[in-house]
């Protein structure tokens, strides 16, 4: 019996043609395109693409990928022009009959091939202080309550994998660094309509300057740019309507 699943379903394998923008600091001074023709099945994703290319190939091609499975992250990159995750994109789902480009996603620090610096992504994530700020001790000594009605209204905005995807789609971070960015702002909205929380006024100061939600244009390739469906543009309208309010609306009823 094959070991690989795809020849135990009856499917075929053609060859595909994967143009990497590759740089090493090393040895270059600016990324050169290069080509790669790859054995593939329907099934297989970009991610198992850069596998065989550097199992096979090139073992200095460099990326980054752990989890493979959609939840760590760390495999963004540009694929035929828009911010995808490697281990997410389907072969099948691309036009075969054409190269597939695959380069490094934009706005960051590149390091090598398709890693980028994600320090300056990270700082700006720190900066909202993405974590839970209570000085109430709960009532009785016991867990801080929520209803689901509460816990929805922010429900949308856990999902966020800090995969950099969002952030690096955004024409205003690609020309502004100092720009927050629509990860960071993601994390903040997270935080401001926790109503456990009790800081929201903290972060909408912090998100209320020239390089916070303000610099937003609308352009939602933050949201297409989303491997996990997550709203961004609305919720960053929400952080603005928030600092505009002086706090986070919360709907009559919760």
């Amino acid at each position: 019996m094959a070991d690989n699943p795809s020849v135990e379903a009856g499917l075929s394998a053609f060859t595909v043609t994967l143009i990497i923008r590759r740089f090493d600091p090393e040895t270059m001074d600016e990324p050169v395109w290069k080509d790669y023709d790859v054995e593939l099945y329907p099934t297989d994703r970009v991610l198992d693409a850069l596998h065989k290319i550097k199992w096979e190939q090139d073992g200095s091609l460099t990326f980054r990928r752990s989890c493979a499975h959609g939840i760590c992250g760390s495999d963004a990159m540009r694929i035929n022009g828009r911010n995808r995750l490697a281990c997410k994109t389907l072969i099948k789902d691309l036009d075969i009959t054409q190269p597939i480009y695959v380069e490094a996603i934009k706005g960051l620090p590149l390091e090598k091939d398709l890693v980028v610096d994600m320090e300056p992504f990270f700082a700006s994530y720190r900066e909202i202080q993405p974590f839970l700020i209570a000085d109430a001790k709960p009532k009785d000594g016991k867990e801080r309550i929520q209803s689901v009605a509460q816990r929805e209204i922010f429900d949308d905005t856990t999902k966020c994998i800090l995969c950099a995807a969002c952030t690096s789609s955004c024409p205003v971070f690609w020309t502004d660094g100092q720009y927050f960015g629509p990860a960071a702002i993601v994390n903040a909205h997270r935080f401001i309509f926790d109503s456990r929380d009790e800081a929201a006024k903290v972060r909408l100061d912090i998100l209320n300057d020239k390089e916070g939600v303000w610099r937003c244009r609308t352009t939602f390739n933050c949201t297409e740019a989303c491997p996990r469906g997550i709203q961004v543009t609305q919720a960053i309208a929400e952080v603005k309507n928030a600092i505009l309010a002086g706090k986070p609306a919360i709907p009559a009823g919760v």
